[in-house]
């Protein structure tokens, strides 16, 4: 299926282009600025519960672990706040270029979830980059999604599972995918994934190599350097390793996925090579949209593009639980 989108929405988002031009591009050359932003997210999160329930959605927070050597991983918990048997499970996996954001940043976008595809929504609140390793941060995210699948939920046990991943978040989310082959009988309870402009080499793609000051968002000049301080150590040859760089393992298993891309993102051509290794490896559907116009981070812009791809996905999981069950 190909969204298509109507020329007043494509010039509303080249509008919303000139004001993000104007705006600083994200970058981290230091441990300084992930901290700074990362308080001032917190602050503006004051109250988060309250908003959620006053939206008709009940918000619990745990500490999940599998192993007794395990760390204990946090999760935000979101599920319609009137009873109702849910229809299936989402577990988020937030953006923040891995140093900054939490789980309570996609509150919106996942009390959305709730209510369009009665889910209830797992969201991951990993360690961050900023003082723990990656390795460690993808721990995290396999801990958390082992829980689930094992019936961490009782009351959601047996039910299809999507896995929903942005940014930053869509690398953890597929890389998770990847190293559940080792527990197939868990992977089979994964019923999707859909994936917002991840990164999946984290050597870097040749457009990420190319990027420019010019870009939207993102500081383009220093997102390969970015990438290498978050894999101290390695080689290029190291990091492009599965399930690091997830480009490059092996696919076959995975289920049905959903990518997008904004052809305005530096990381538009990660998007495309999974989307194509993805769809030659699994014997699942793949369906990747490359939205016009649009920047890194485009599904949390006030524009109607963001809107309809939002309803897309929507529908996507719903037929993916309903299929599913």
């Amino acid at each position: 299926m190909t969204l298509v989108f109507d020329p007043q929405a494509l010039e509303q988002a080249c509008a919303f282009n000139r004001k993000l031009a104007w705006l600083p591009r994200f970058k981290i050359t230091n441990r300084v600025m992930p901290v700074l932003v990362q308080s001032l997210l917190q602050l503006s999160q004051v109250n988060a519960d309250g908003k959620l329930r006053r939206a008709g959605v009940s918000v619990v927070q745990r500490r999940v672990q599998v192993d007794e050597q395990d760390v204990p991983v946090k999760v935000r918990i979101l599920r319609a706040a009137q009873p109702r048997p849910p229809r299936g499970v989402v577990i988020d996996f937030h953006g923040g270029g891995w140093a900054i954001g939490n789980a309570a940043m996609n509150d919106q976008l996942n009390a959305e979830l709730v209510a369009a595809c009665d889910v209830v929504v797992v969201s991951v609140d990993y360690r961050l980059a900023t003082f723990t390793p990656l390795a460690s941060i993808m721990d995290d995210c396999l801990v958390a999604a082992r829980w689930l699948l094992a019936g961490g939920l009782p009351d959601c046990d047996g039910l299809p599972v999507c896995v929903v991943g942005e940014s930053a978040g869509g690398h953890l989310a597929a890389a998770t995918l990847l190293r559940l082959k080792a527990w197939p009988v868990l992977l089979a309870k994964v019923a999707g994934a859909v994936l917002y402009y991840g990164v999946y080499d984290l050597a870097g793609t040749a457009r990420v190599r190319a990027a420019g000051p010019e870009t939207l968002l993102l500081h383009g000049p220093t997102m390969q350097s970015s990438m290498r301080l978050l894999t101290p150590g390695l080689s290029d040859a190291e990091r492009r390793q599965a399930p690091l760089s997830p480009l490059y393992g092996d696919l076959s298993g995975l289920p049905p996925a959903l990518l997008f891309a904004g052809d305005r993102d530096p990381l538009r051509d990660d998007t495309m090579l999974m989307a194509q290794a993805w769809r030659q490896q699994a014997s699942a559907p793949v369906e990747c949209h490359m939205v016009p116009e649009a920047a890194h981070g485009f599904i949390r812009f006030p524009i109607a593009m963001a809107a309809m791809v939002r309803q897309h996905v929507h529908a996507w999981i719903s037929q993916r639980c309903a299929s599913a069950a």
